[in-house]
């Protein structure tokens, strides 16, 4: 009887595992995206003291383990065979659950997905049992279900969006009122009341949120507890004086200091609080096996009322699951990815925005706007003036007039995100008030940015629409954790041969979105989006431009043969397949063109020939890309309208001028990979070739139609795909020729 649930237990401890690398995947977040937006920190050292915080977070999480246990349920209701049959479920769903929202890049709370899968598998095992006892009605959920915590967590999440969004933005103003963006020119005293209230704040959050809880803390309980104020103000002295001597004397930037220290507390906060998140549950399936092993009851009537006592974590555990945790920050690429969505929606001033602007961020937007034209009445103008000069954000002078603008924010605003998370999750623990990292974190650096002026006219409706995403994200979150969770409970209960299934199941699409990441990952590197850090020769306009349209020829080779081939086979499925290629292939030229503003600003020299000549090959990419799109939309709504086949004849003249495209595609892109302009003639030939052959493929349709064509739909289809080739000829040559042109010119 006991063999299921040791292989169970093996299960459980491979998934822990696996929960390890993507909850640190989706939480790395919450302590790396301030020091690394700042760049105030090489990201090598910001890694290393990352790791050392959660290591050390790890290994003092001892006692953070009774949420699994009893925290959502009441063991004392359940026998051992549901509490295992929960566990398998939650951790089962939590780590698809992870895994899906790390592969989109984005940051969710590991505290509700846990909280709400245990709720939702142990509700539908409550169930389960009470409607197998006829003595039970369904109101006796409430004794199976702790019923307060879920609603405590639900009413956490409310506040710590509203609070934590709130006071980042206040701090975040005063802040610069007092910094401006010169901090570096700031009187010492002011460095030093700043370094003395962040690190007070910062290391009395290191004690209450990462020792308390812990063995250790109950050898200094005594001097904390009753205390408290005393020892904020002694630490606020001690710190304010040592800032004054490590600014005044040995020159150090105290930002960076605070930076360094606020990404140590708040990754061992994560690995201190989130812990149990990952290994809980595993954990407490391990306590309830070794209470049953020797019970000698059956599995079906043991009662797991131990669940409910206090058991002390094993050191070694939690060891492995520190070392995991370290590993996994170093080498996941899925934690690179939520990590830029968190610097993406915060950075200083515009850029590529990766979410697109919806109704209500419209809404909101315009709102701020009437709002803000409403003080700026209110307040005199002396006012008006005197804050704005402290957000007038400074450039670094190059030669030939070019500038170096911020990073994605900067020190002072990286050091009130840290210091304000800190504050907030250590002010919640102390009141006992269920929070999520990822919350606090989050929206924390929204509101500083907000209250920083990032959110400009031309981002604000991107950002605010990626705010909602996200947080919307954390509450669908908490619904599919529930549902999904309880599914998986029902179908395991129904029959134990489901474990193995599902297990396979999670493996598959782990694997799936893993590879799909990964082709993500590559595409994203063959965009180039320019950043306004980066200068650009005239020399490195050639390169730029040269790469973007090798790799279009390429594209648009291969989507052309598509489109002709799929036609011949009236392959519907295919041509679908290729039309969402092609639309990638527009969006991604247009991404581009939004970018034209910041290539032109990062070239090294006032060049107005440079400029005319990269937004010319953009609209002749643009040219090209909308024809192979007009091909494809009408090859699709074609065969999609169930119209009749083109003739052999026509295709085979499709295939003609395909092969004879092809070519020339290919030689254009070997031309610009190797950027080998010198003598550009024999495509020039090969080109009136082509176009020979469509006006050609003209004419025989024109007869056609004068003697046996019956079909004016694919008359319709046949000269629009001629003509869009003649169209998309046009566009590469004039490419060739403005490249040429502007070549010969660099070169005199």
């Amino acid at each position: 009887m006991g063999d299921p649930y040791v292989l169970m237990l093996v299960a459980l401890a491979a998934l822990a595992i696996v929960d390890l690398v993507v909850g640190v995947s989706n939480d790395a977040v919450n302590f790396l995206n301030s020091a690394i937006g700042s760049k105030a920190i090489s990201v090598r050292n910001i890694m290393i003291i990352a790791s050392v915080g959660v290591f050390f977070g790890a290994v003092s999480s001892s006692g953070m383990m009774e949420v699994a246990r009893k925290g959502i349920f009441n063991p004392s209701m359940f026998v051992f065979q549901d509490v295992m049959f929960i566990f398998m479920a939650v951790m089962i769903t939590d780590i698809l659950l992870l895994d899906l929202f790390n592969s989109l890049g984005m940051p969710t709370s590991t505290t509700v997905s846990i909280v709400f899968e245990l709720l939702g598998s142990a509700v539908v095992i409550a169930f389960i049992k009470i409607s197998q006892n006829d003595a039970e009605g369904i109101t006796a959920i409430w004794k199976y279900i702790n019923y307060e915590t879920a609603t405590d967590i639900i009413l956490g999440i409310l506040l710590s969006v509203v609070v934590a969004f709130s006071v980042g933005a206040i701090v975040q103003y005063f802040s610069r009122l007092i910094y401006s963006f010169n901090f570096a020119s700031r009187p010492t005293y002011i460095n030093s009341l700043f370094g003395g209230f962040a690190i007070t704040a910062i290391t009395y959050f290191i004690i209450i949120k990462g020792l308390k809880g812990t063995d250790f803390y109950e050898n200094i309980a005594h001097v904390m507890e009753g205390n408290t104020i005393s020892i904020i103000a002694i630490s606020f002295v001690l710190w304010t004086a040592l800032s004054y001597l490590l600014t005044k004397i040995f020159k150090l930037n105290i930002l960076v200091l605070i930076i360094g220290i606020g990404t140590f507390s708040l990754a061992m906060a994560f690995a201190g609080n989130d812990l149990v998140n990952f290994i809980g549950v595993p954990i407490a399936a391990l306590n309830s096996y070794e209470t049953w092993s020797v019970s000698g009851v059956s599995a079906e009537t043991f009662s797991m009322a131990s669940l409910a006592a206090k058991v002390k974590s094993n050191v070694w555990l939690l060891l492995l699951a520190g070392l995991i945790m370290v590993i996994t920050l170093w080498t996941s690429s899925k934690a690179k990815s939520v990590i830029e969505t968190g610097i993406n929606l915060s950075r200083q001033g515009e850029g590529h925005e990766k979410f697109q602007p919806n109704n209500v961020s419209r809404v909101v937007v315009r709102f701020a706007m009437f709002v803000n034209v409403g003080i700026n009445y209110v307040l005199p103008e002396k006012t008006r003036t005197f804050i704005n000069s402290k957000f007038e954000k400074p450039s670094v002078k190059l030669p030939n007039d070019k500038t170096i603008e911020m990073p994605a924010f900067d020190l002072v605003r990286a050091s009130v995100n840290l210091v304000m998370a800190s504050v907030l999750i250590s002010i919640a623990t102390s009141m006992k008030l269920p929070l999520s990292t990822t919350y606090v974190t989050f929206m924390v650096a929204m509101g500083t940015s907000l209250a920083d002026r990032a959110w400009g006219r031309e981002s604000a409706v991107y950002r605010v629409a990626g705010v909602l995403n996200v947080i919307g994200g954390w509450f669908l979150t908490a619904l599919v954790a529930f549902v999904a969770a309880g599914i998986v409970a029902y179908l395991i209960h129904l029959h134990i041969i489901f474990i193995p299934i599902l297990l396979v199941v999670v493996a598959a699409l782990i694997t799936k979105n893993s590879i799909a990441h990964r082709k993500k990952a590559q595409e994203i590197k063959r965009k180039t989006y320019i950043e306004r850090s980066e200068l650009i020769t005239i020399n490195g306009v050639i390169d730029e431009s040269s790469g973007h349209v090798s790799e279009v020829a390429t594209r648009i080779e291969k989507l052309y043969t598509h489109v002709v081939n799929d036609l011949a086979n009236h392959d519907l499925n295919k041509l679908r397949k290729t039309d969402k290629h092609v639309e990638k292939l527009n969006d991604e030229i247009d991404d581009l063109k939004d970018n034209v503003f910041y290539f032109i600003k990062s070239l090294d020299e006032t060049s107005v020939q440079a400029s005319k000549f990269y937004i010319s090959v953009l609209g002749y990419l643009q040219d090209s890309a909308q024809s192979i799109s007009y091909i494809s939309r009408a090859s699709f709504k074609h065969v999609n309208n169930n119209h009749k086949n083109l003739k052999k004849g026509q295709i085979k003249d499709l295939k003609l001028i395909n092969n004879e495209l092809s070519t020339i595609l290919g030689i254009i892109s070997t031309i610009f990979n190797e950027r080998n302009f010198d003598d550009l003639n024999p495509l020039l030939i090969q080109k009136r070739e082509l176009l020979s052959n469509v006006s050609l493929s003209i004419e025989k349709q024109v007869a056609r139609i004068r003697t046996d064509e019956t079909s004016p739909k694919n008359t319709t289809l046949y000269f629009s795909i001629l003509l869009e080739t003649k169209d998309l000829m046009k566009a590469l040559m004039n490419l060739l020729e403005t490249y040429e042109e502007f070549y010969l010119s660099t070169k005199v």
